[in-house]
């Protein structure tokens, strides 16, 4: 069984994200979308909204798990026997963030394999971090985010 591991904030899932997965969902036999903890972010959502937004969006996916690790992803990685980890690239800026994590990953556990997918062009300029700016100001990211993520921030 081939197990992949698509890591992030997810705060919140933006539609590149969904992109990302669905691209990558006919490589694997399962795909683990995993919320990291990370103590050095300040979150805009709690890890329990996050986690039911991805459960929401994803519904109608028997692929994919949604679950929450926190400390080194390829340690997780390993603890869920899976040999790939998905991360989507969206600018130049992005492959070389990456490709360093990758390298230093790959250095830690040489099994577990980076699978790098670019963005759709339509895709490349949508971040969490942009999201959650237009949220603070009351703006308006339907054209953002899936539809089922817009009942989880209302109110924001």
């Amino acid at each position: 069984m081939s197990i992949a591991l698509f890591p992030g904030s997810f705060d919140p899932i933006t539609k590149a994200h969904v992109d990302i997965l669905k691209r990558a969902l006919p490589l694997f036999d399962k795909v683990y979308v995993s919320v990291g903890l990370n103590s050095n972010k300040t979150a805009l959502l709690s890890v329990d909204v996050r986690v039911q937004m991805l459960k929401q969006v994803f519904i109608d996916s028997p692929k994919i798990e949604i679950t929450t690790y926190e400390g080194l992803t390829v340690a997780y990685c390993k603890s869920i026997g899976a040999t790939h980890m998905i991360r989507g690239i969206r600018t130049v800026s992005d492959f070389e963030y990456e490709k360093a994590i990758a390298q230093m990953n790959h250095a830690l556990e040489p099994e577990i394999e980076s699978i790098f997918i670019v963005s759709k062009p339509g895709y490349s300029s949508i971040s969490s971090s942009i999201v959650r700016e237009i949220l603070r100001y009351s703006g308006d990211v339907e054209q953002f985010v899936p539809a089922a993520v817009l009942p989880f921030l209302k109110g924001l």
